[in-house]
């Protein structure tokens, strides 16, 4: 019987450079995951690549709700009318978004509220595919990431990074959170899972155990 294959598509936008993810198998049908896209240009450049690949997305995903990552919510949910999934405890900074726009200067159309509320241990199915959801808070308050045991690899948002972390003071944040929280859910997953980032390149799990240097200052 044929491994299942989940393929995974980055796309780098808005000027904070966030990374957001579309993530799609055989059947065609696909999750969004953080949409950035800022700019008529970007949303174009989604919806085009999207179309060419002939996918049709199921569900939007974010692993938390600063402005950066939520800048195409109400976008992608128009478009394509599917509903959003994130953590209960997101709410704020979602109803905040259009405060922080303004503070950097950016119209940002507002995002809708969320329509399904997921936590610890939930699943997201698309197609045939699978992602388990971890709670790891400590970036925002209710801050969550996507994995997949079967591919290894975990698209975890703000929380690490190639060998450095989230930051911690924005609203919602806490360092001594953060750290648990990647103590806890990520650093107890193989070595070998790929770590797909919401800025920057990606890294992998035993890398980071290696070379993080804030993991490293915990052990130390």
């Amino acid at each position: 019987m044929d491994t299942q294959v989940i393929k995974i598509k980055s796309f780098t936008f808005n000027p904070f450079y966030e990374n957001m993810y579309v993530l799609f198998d055989e059947t065609g049908e696909c999750v969004i995951i953080d949409p950035g896209c800022s700019s008529e240009r970007e949303r174009s450049a989604l919806a085009a690549w999207i179309e060419s690949e002939k996918l049709t997305p199921v569900k939007l995903l974010n692993t938390h709700c600063h402005i950066d990552h939520i800048l195409g919510n109400a976008f992608v949910m128009d478009k394509y009318q599917i509903k959003l999934y994130t953590n209960e405890a997101e709410i704020e900074n979602l109803r905040s978004a259009d405060i922080y726009a303004s503070t950097y200067g950016m119209p940002t159309p507002k995002s809708p509220m969320p329509d399904i509320f997921i936590g610890d241990g939930d699943e997201i199915t698309f197609g045939n595919s699978t992602l388990k959801v971890l709670f790891v808070p400590g970036h925002s308050a209710g801050h969550i990431a996507f994995y997949n045991s079967e591919q290894n690899f975990v698209i975890n948002g703000d929380v690490l990074f190639h060998e450095s972390i989230g930051r911690t003071d924005l609203p919602g944040g806490d360092f001594n959170t953060l750290m648990h929280s990647i103590q806890t859910h990520l650093l107890t997953l193989p070595d070998a899972t790929m770590v797909y980032c919401g800025h920057g390149s990606e890294t992998n799990i035993g890398h980071e155990r290696l070379h993080n240097p804030y993991i490293n200052m915990q052990h130390s």
